[in-house]
């Protein structure tokens, strides 16, 4: 399998208080595409830095980030908001859904500022909806679903425009623990089924047991188990 995302001598720091405080440092791994990883850490870790960079939504300082062996760490604005575009999808702890849009209108939006047409985009929403188990919700605004089924539309949303890499943080952190494990489940059915890469970070070591291969970091270091 090829490497969809890569990670070379990766490091972030910042200014602060005139000195600079280093996030991540010198940090190597590669995903494959299809491959499922887990990522750990305690709080202040590095976590969330480590996921903004691989997911282009931050810059390191130094090394670079690599997608199907191209470096994307240096793209500009305009380029990476394409890669994100067409190559990736998102999963947060909160599920960040429209508030007045319903949930299929919440799937058919983002493709259709990818670029497809509204027929095409709807039909893909309610295939997505359907395997997620939320057919009978479609025209439900995200107040009127509960927890677990706004995650599972916010998962359906992040696969809408077909991505190659997922990033994921905390994707059922919000969730009761029965809720979370039934929406994780799907989470990584739907991945696997679509062999998608990804990257989740997660706090619970039982859910990345469940993964393919886990990265821990710990003071901006990251490491495998």
């Amino acid at each position: 399998m090829s490497n969809i995302l890569s990670l070379r001598n990766a490091a972030k720091s910042y200014q602060q208080a005139g000195e600079d405080l280093q996030v991540l440092k010198d940090s190597s791994f590669d995903i494959k595409a299809g491959e499922i990883v887990a990522l750990v850490g305690p709080s202040g870790s590095g976590k969330s830095t480590l996921l903004h960079i691989a997911g282009l939504l931050d810059t390191p300082t130094s090394g670079q980030v690599l997608m199907n062996d191209r470096d994307i760490s240096q793209c500009n604005d305009t380029q990476r908001t394409q890669i994100r575009r067409h190559m990736m999808g998102f999963v947060y702890q909160f599920h960040y859904l429209q508030p007045e849009f319903s949930a299929l209108e919440n799937i058919v939006i983002p493709q259709m500022i990818a670029g497809s047409n509204k027929k095409n985009a709807e039909k893909r929403a309610r295939d997505l909806l359907s395997s997620m188990g939320l057919e009978h919700r479609l025209d439900h605004r995200p107040a009127r679903l509960s927890g677990g089924e706004q995650q599972r539309v916010a998962i359906a949303r992040a696969l809408a425009n077909d991505p190659k890499l997922l990033i994921a943080d905390e994707p059922t952190g919000n969730l009761d623990p029965q809720t979370s494990d039934s929406v994780f489940a799907l989470l990584l059915d739907r991945v696997r089924n679509q062999n998608i890469g990804a990257f989740i970070a997660t706090h619970n070591m039982e859910l990345a047991k469940r993964m393919d291969r886990v990265l821990t970091i710990k003071d901006g270091v990251v490491s495998e188990m």
